[in-house]
């Protein structure tokens, strides 16, 4: 019913930006939280950044400084920019969305939505 579609990812070098965007779509009445999730190879999946529905974020220490976090309401979407990217930063990002109170038969429900994922390469 709800979909979450990530873009723009891709291969960048070290020092340069990627600013990647994330759209939900179907019948969403509203959105809690969203956060960009990373995994790299053999590594846990960790959250990277996130941010209320009053805007409030929160960033893990090592992109504090180089990434910003920020929403859309209106087009339900999420947007991650990237600065100052380091080899470090490789992974595959994912979209989330918790807290989604959608439309339909299953107003009143809160459920949590993930995307497929977008890779981000960052060379030294």
């Amino acid at each position: 019913q709800v979909q979450l579609v990530e873009s723009g990812g891709g291969l960048v070098q070290a020092g340069g930006s990627l600013r990647l965007s994330c759209v939900a779509s179907g019948s969403i009445f509203s959105i809690d939280v969203m956060a960009w999730y990373r995994q790299a190879p053999g590594n846990q999946r960790e959250l990277v950044a996130r941010v209320m529905n009053d805007g409030r974020t929160k960033y893990i220490d090592s992109v504090k400084g180089r990434f910003t976090i920020s929403r859309d309401n209106a087009a339900n979407s999420v947007y991650l920019q990237m600065n100052s990217l380091k080899p470090e930063d490789t992974a595959v990002y994912y979209c989330n969305a918790d807290g989604v109170r959608v439309g339909g038969a299953w107003a009143g429900a809160k459920f949590r939505f993930w995307g497929q994922g977008t890779q981000v390469t960052v060379s030294s």
